[in-house]
């Protein structure tokens, strides 16, 4: 039987425009390659800074070289990247090795004087006018040496199906030790018996990463604690290792939605390829927005040719309408560096693409150097803009330490938070925010007396119980005098749903940052007064079982078995301490005329006759 398939004109057209943008995506990122003749003119922002030639200037010439290099590494949060022999408008002129000397020599005093270190990245020839002349361009990294443990911290979510190897790669990058082929590399990272005993991550582990001012790798064995390899580190990278399974997709959103990564490695195996829950993974990143990195692991236990075909699905998937990445494969330790500086700044669409083996170590090395020389998406002024305003961290963890008190773990969005801080956290199941007092701060394990805005922190608390504090909870200043919502709006985008349309009544799980609660659909503001795939709506949600502190413009994101959506708040509605709370689940249960429960909740004869199991149900 003939297949008389035909593909619309429309849809020709517009598979011939998207292969077209790729092929200009991939002509620019081709300009950051050394290799070229030619460079992208220089930006006035960024920490990138273009310099044909430093010889012998003069004091105030001298003068305003370090204010120009301070101001770049403030751009890069201590981290700048020096193109030697490259004119403004991104020409390599390149310089004569004299040349090239005398102005590395005034690199380094203009480093000194701001207390930073410098590594050579890469250097190349290029042609000269003058026969037999030989002149180089050079690419420098300038860090700046951390002080109080103020350096740069990225974090980095592993994402990827199970049994693609994330654990085991992570393990072989820490600890600095290859995998012995049965996950010997891995059990530093569990936390849990039947992890060990199954192999597969069920909840959200940390591991550090770290790096010198001169690039050099600190990892666990070099230095034997974290506290350690913090004191030593100017960068900082903190992988959060998230689970693969499907069934563990709850705990994997909570982790990229409530620990804010700046960036996610996708893991895929080179034996099994794009598989199970890789596609779901890596549309949750760009849903919310964060920058992918690629990684195909386990190259050692297949022939190339199944590899590569494993890369192949995952450029195809990348570069496909519905992603609009450029994959880029990376190869060498230019591409390395290439690769970086494509990914420099907002908006990228560029995917660095390793093939790894966490048993042999193959490629390991290039993927450390990506890690080294890559740049955060946030430059310093938008960081001391948030720094300026008053706390907020958000709690994603709580814990009960002996002879401590109540420890809590998360991320401070906002503002400065010291020790003896006096601040209030809530709301509570009453939407009410109670006193505290920060007694010690840790990050990364290590003690430290402040923590900014965007970074991750545990901080112990006085002056409240451990089972007064939750997850979703809010740590603020109490001149912010916050307020909590139970119903709240927010433009909604449905990307899947099983049925016809989305409809009032309709319960879902709602992830915005560190809160996650089962929320019902109040009403939907359309003619229709229901929502179908693919389409976007103003939608009224309320909160099931107590008040949540949400923030404007928050991305929202909820899942319901296959149904799952994006979208924005636009509106709170205050809620008044007190306040009843209206459980749509418990409406159709009969109330006896001697209860004396109040409205809208079940009488304790009725809950009597429930089973536990419906019971937990309930309550939840």
């Amino acid at each position: 039987m003939e297949n008389n398939t035909t593909v619309s004109p429309v849809s020709s057209d517009c598979n011939q425009i998207h292969s077209l943008k790729i092929k200009r995506k991939k002509q620019e990122l081709d300009m950051h390659d050394l290799s070229n003749d030619n460079l992208p003119p220089e930006e006035e922002e960024g920490n990138v800074e273009y310099k044909l030639k430093l010889i012998n200037p003069t004091d105030s010439r001298l003068e305003h070289l370090v204010t120009q290099m301070k101001w770049r590494l403030q751009e890069g949060q201590g981290e700048a990247i020096y193109k030697i022999g490259v004119e403004d408008n991104g020409v390599c002129a390149g310089l004569t090795d004299q040349e090239l000397n005398s102005t590395m020599g005034t690199l380094k005093s203009m480093a000194e004087k701001l207390g930073a270190d410098l590594t050579v990245l890469r250097e190349r020839e290029v042609d000269s006018l003058v026969l037999g002349e030989r002149k180089r361009v050079s690419e420098v990294l300038v860090r700046r040496v951390p002080d109080d443990q103020q350096f740069l911290d990225l974090r980095v979510s592993v994402l990827g199906n199970a049994d693609a190897g994330k654990s085991t790669l992570l393990g072989v990058l820490t600890q600095g030790q290859l995998d012995n082929g049965r996950g010997q590399a891995r059990l530093n990272l569990f936390r849990h018996l039947h992890e060990i005993q199954t192999g597969r991550t069920s909840c959200i582990s940390h591991e550090i990463l770290g790096f010198d001012s001169k690039g050099n790798v600190l990892n666990y064995s070099e230095l034997q604690t974290s506290e350690s390899i913090c004191s030593a580190a100017s960068k900082i990278i903190t992988f959060i290792d998230l689970a693969g399974h499907h069934k563990y997709l709850r705990t994997t959103i909570f982790g990229l939605t409530s620990h804010h990564p700046d960036f996610a490695m996708l893991v895929v195996a080179a034996n099994r390829g794009v598989a199970g829950t890789t596609r779901e993974h890596l549309g949750l990143a760009m849903a919310l927005g964060v920058p992918t990195i690629a990684v195909v692991t386990k190259i050692d236990l297949c022939p190339e040719a199944v590899s590569d075909r494993a890369c192949r699905q995952l450029e195809k998937l990348l570069s496909s309408a519905g992603c609009g990445r450029i994959p880029f494969r990376v190869r060498s330790e230019d591409d390395v560096y290439t690769a970086a500086a494509g990914m420099a700044g907002e908006g990228s669409k560029i995917v660095p693409l390793f093939k790894v083996s966490s048993l042999s170590g193959e490629n390991l090395s290039l993927l450390t150097k990506f890690f080294n020389v890559l740049s955060p998406q946030k430059n310093q002024r938008e960081q001391e803009k948030l720094m300026q305003e008053l706390p907020q961290f958000q709690v994603d963890e709580v814990f009960s330490v002996p002879e401590v008190g109540a420890v809590v773990g998360g991320t401070l969005s906002h503002g400065v938070i010291t020790e003896q801080n006096n601040l209030i956290i809530g709301p509570n199941t009453e939407g009410r925010y109670l006193p505290v007092t920060v007694t010690t701060i840790q990050r990364n394990r290590a003690p430290c007396r402040v923590v900014r805005a965007g970074q991750a922190a545990s901080l112990s608390l006085i002056d409240i119980d451990k089972d007064d504090i939750r997850k979703g909870m809010v740590l603020v200043s109490p001149e912010l005098k916050p307020s909590c919502c139970i119903e709240f709006e927010a433009t909604v985008f449905l990307l899947y749903h099983p049925t016809s349309a989305l409809c009032p009544g309709f319960q879902t799980t709602v992830h915005v940052g560190s809160v996650r609660q089962t929320a019902v659909v109040e009403k939907i503001h359309n003619d229709t007064e229901s929502l179908n795939q693919n389409e976007q709506s103003v939608v009224t949600f309320r909160f099931v079982c107590y008040p949540e502190h949400l923030r404007l413009s928050s991305t929202l994101l909820f899942r319901e078995r296959t149904t799952k959506g994006i979208g924005q708040i636009t509106k709170v509605f205050p809620f008044t301490p007190g306040e009843r709370i209206q459980k749509r689940h418990r409406k159709h249960s009969q109330r006896s005329p001697s209860s004396s429960s109040p409205p809208g909740y079940a009488s304790s004869d009725e809950l009597s006759s429930v089973s536990s199991s419906k019971r937990q149900h309930v309550e939840r």
